[in-house]
This record gives C-alpha cells, sequence and structure tokens, in this order.
C-alpha cells in the first residue's frame, strides 16, 4: 500500500482557498462591462440618411472560416433603392450556431458596412432564433435619417457617400413603396444552401 507521510497535504488547496475573497458575479442583475474592442454580435450600418452601406458584395461571406455568413445581392432601381451604389444585400443571414466571432467578416467588408457590437448575450431557445436576418442585423434610424429605401441625396454620388460628404437626409426625403422579392424564409441554414449549391454544381459537371 502506498505510504502517506502527510494525510493533510491533500487538503492544501481547499484550505489556502477557504480563506480567499469570493467573486460571485450577479449576472444578470449586474453585467460586467466588455472592452471597447470587444467581438459582439454584428451589425449591419447605415449612412447617414438612411441608405445602407451593404452593397451585397458577400466578401464577408467568403472570407467567414465557419461558413456562417449567407448574402444575396439585388440592383438598386430608381423607384427602389436601399444603398448609394448599383447593388445591395437583398437577403443578409448569419448563424450565430456556426459563427466563432472572429472578426475576419468585417475586415473583409470594403465599406464598412458590417462592425460588431458589445452585445454578448446570443443564446437562445431554439435553432431558428439564433440564425439572424438582415431585418434583426441592421442598425436603427438616428435622427436626420429616413428609412431605406428611397432615392440618393440629391446632387451627391456613391464616393461622396463614402466621403463623408452626406451627412443626413435631404429635405423632402420619403421612404419608398418596397415590392416583395420573395426573399428565402428566415432561419434557413447558410450551410445547406451552400451545400445545395455545391450538389448543383456536381450535377451539371457530370
Amino acid at each position: 500500500m502506498p505510504k502517506f507521510e502527510n494525510p493533510l497535504a491533500g487538503f492544501g488547496v481547499t484550505f489556502k482557498a477557504m480563506f480567499k475573497k469570493r467573486l460571485t458575479e450577479q449576472y444578470p442583475e449586474e453585467k460586467k462591462p466588455t472592452a471597447p474592442r470587444f467581438h459582439g454580435r454584428h451589425q449591419l450600418n447605415r449612412h447617414p440618411d438612411g441608405l445602407e452601406k451593404c452593397v451585397g458584395c458577400e466578401l464577408c461571406a467568403w472570407a467567414c472560416p465557419a461558413d456562417a455568413i449567407y448574402v444575396e445581392g439585388a440592383d438598386n432601381t430608381d423607384e427602389e433603392r436601399y444603398s448609394p451604389g448599383e447593388r445591395y444585400g437583398r437577403v443578409y443571414q448569419i448563424n450565430y450556431l456556426r459563427c466563432i466571432l472572429c472578426g475576419l467578416c468585417v475586415e473583409a467588408c470594403p465599406t464598412r458596412a458590417l462592425t460588431m457590437t458589445n452585445d454578448y448575450e446570443l443564446a437562445d431557445r431554439t435553432r431558428e432564433s439564433l440564425i439572424y436576418t438582415k431585418e434583426e442585423l441592421l442598425a436603427g434610424l438616428e435622427e436626420g435619417m429616413v428609412d431605406s429605401p428611397h432615392a440618393i441625396h440629391p446632387g451627391m454620388t456613391e464616393k461622396d457617400y463614402y466621403s463623408g460628404l452626406v451627412t443626413e437626409a435631404a429635405p423632402g426625403t420619403v421612404q419608398q413603396e418596397a415590392r416583395s422579392r420573395g426573399d428565402v424564409p428566415a432561419g434557413r441554414d447558410a450551410g445547406e444552401r451552400a451545400q445545395e449549391a455545391a450538389d448543383d454544381s456536381s450535377e451539371v459537371r457530370r
């Protein structure tokens, strides 16, 4: 049988911990502030007049190592304009069941349309509720903004928007009537869509 020289030596860690100050956090009543550059829930940003910064280029989806982002772009028209450029993100979904909050999508975005907030409370009861849609990710309206779609600021170009020359919506700007385009139903897995696309392309090659 093994010989124990000091039977109380094994309780040393326990005795030391007994006299330490307990660090109990009263969450969720008292929430600990996060670091300024904490990687939390994503946000799709707007221009100061309310138009969307996302141009539907899908670079964020390509940069995502977890295949958590799904984007479908569409063309703007003068009658229904969502961004100052030629295209906008018609469908935008982030699957937080897969997202690892690495921030590579933010670095890939050429228009600074996608940023990350300090919101870290992403737990929920269903899988579908953790697939965030464009409506859930799009930033709210601030003073001087008009909800998209609406016409571009008179006399301004797309370059002027990204140069910061547009500071608010032009007087008389009104929201245009949005038409239904048959968006992909919310909650559909981005990975499933990518797999279906791969299956379709393999069928074509055969």
